[in-house]
């Protein structure tokens, strides 16, 4: 792969070849991409979205929103950091093409802050709950009606191939969607491939997929423009990975890992003297003992240690990113930067303890059990409404359904089995967590109750 065709300006429709060197300083392409995605509905939902603790009635605990914003700044320093290295390494990219340092910063910031758009309500359960829906609940009577890769988009719902469909699949009147530089929606795109095959183990971006049937020939134009290389994958596609994808991993790894154990801390989940002990193990090479027993506030002294961690873990991202280059640019680095890192055993240890304090909190695990009921419930109305009209079986049920909640967002009337199911799951999964709470209110006749009609 070519640094060249990685930073393509492209955008869905041109039909002239966008050039760096004519870019307009004071509002480059890329930058650009980080405004239209910031002022999209579906990055504002995000700010009642679960980020780790599902509808906190606490104002310190991270949403998705505060989440997607904090991994973005990080990414834009991951990026800036490691740019200016690759030009040095690179010098025609600057001297040629005319980049800059600050486009790789660019592009890594704007594809971190999209990171989570496509994730439904209620966390990493949302996306269960979904697959549980066509796995062993009533949406299984579709399934004859699928193929096994359209099954399998359902089956194992994924929050980032349904973020590369809000980001990039025409909606009516709106063709290319956000209309983001093909860079941008390539470093996006952390598992490079459709949902089938499936394989446990293997290189990190097969883990997951993130491409969906009714996307797969955009992003293989998308790929193809990078000139991503093709993943030799029997029975399906996928690609490489874009080298700037583990800088927008890397990004999100590092603010989950830290600022996740922040929250559980605040949350009083993880007692402060314990965290604080795990937070100095990671910087202890950094900190300024004196000025740290200086601070009297808990969370300025939480927020010292956080600083000194995040600009650890960027150093180190950015020192591997340079170190694998050239393993990344033939495609053959299989795991992600922090797998690699010198303090891979600290970062374990924060992990290990945030899954056994916070992420198995009762607290998180009830919230996730009444997402799984609400988001079933809602699924079983929207699907069997769009399905019946689209065979023209609609019964007065269905069509209240129908006028009440606006199923499409814009897209293109569904035209099969397939794309009403991926338009109801579209709908469920752009749902905030208090929307989805609504909307089930509404289905069961709860808030009639509370109205005591």
């Amino acid at each position: 792969m070519q640094w060249e065709q990685l930073l393509s300006l492209r955008r869905e429709g041109d039909t002239h070849k966008r050039l760096r060197n004519e870019q307009d300083e004071t509002r480059l392409g890329f930058e650009v991409d980080y405004d239209r995605i910031i002022f999209s509905p579906y990055f504002r939902s995000l700010q009642d979205k679960t980020q780790v603790i599902p509808l906190s009635k606490t104002d310190f605990v991270h949403t998705r929103l505060t989440h997607s914003l904090e991994v973005s700044v990080v990414g834009r320093s991951l990026g800036r950091l490691a740019g200016a290295q690759v030009l040095e390494k690179h010098p025609q990219l600057a001297q040629v093409h005319g980049y800059r340092f600050n486009d790789f910063g660019a592009i890594v910031a704007a594809a971190s802050l999209a990171h989570d758009i496509g994730n439904p309500p209620f966390g990493h359960s949302g996306e269960q709950a979904i697959g549980s829906f066509f796995d062993r609940g009533p949406g299984q009577r579709f399934k004859e009606d699928l193929t096994d890769k359209q099954y399998a988009d359902l089956l194992r719902f994924e929050g980032n191939a349904h973020g590369f469909r809000l980001l990039a699949a025409p909606r009516v009147g709106v063709p290319g969607g956000s209309r983001l530089s093909y860079a941008t929606l390539g470093a996006f795109t952390k598992y490079p491939k459709e949902s089938l095959p499936h394989r446990k183990g293997g290189p990190i971006a097969t883990k997951k997929f993130g491409v969906f049937q009714s996307e797969v020939p955009i992003f293989c134009e998308i790929a193809e423009e990078l000139g991503l290389k093709s993943m030799n994958l029997e029975g399906g596609i996928g690609y490489c990975r874009h080298p700037l994808t583990y800088l927008v991993e890397a990004a999100d790894d590092i603010c989950y890992t830290i600022i996740d154990f922040e929250d559980g801390i605040n949350l009083g989940l993880i007692p402060e003297d314990y965290a604080l002990e795990y937070l100095i193990k990671l910087v202890k090479d950094r900190i300024n003992t004196e000025k740290y027993r200086g601070i009297s506030h808990m969370p300025d002294r939480l927020g010292y240690l956080r600083a000194l961690a995040i600009g650890t873990l960027v150093q180190d991202a950015v020192r591997i990113f340079m170190e694998e280059e050239e393993a990344i640019l033939r495609g053959e680095l299989k795991v992600a930067l922090l797998d690699k890192s010198r303090y891979k055993a600290q970062i374990e240890d924060i992990i290990r303890l945030s899954v056994d304090r916070i992420y198995q909190a009762p607290e998180v695990v009830e919230k996730e059990v009444a997402g799984y009921k609400i988001l079933s419930d809602i699924l079983e109305v929207c699907t069997g409404a769009m399905v019946a009209r689209l065979q023209g079986k609609t019964n007065s049920y269905d069509r209240l359904i129908l006028s009440m909640l606006p199923l499409e967002n814009g897209q293109p009337e569904a035209s099969s089995v397939y794309e009403a199911l991926l338009q109801a799951c579209s709908f469920v999964a752009s749902l905030s967590d208090r929307a989805a709470v609504h909307i089930h209110n509404k289905i069961s006749g709860k808030q009639l109750q509370d109205q005591n009609l």
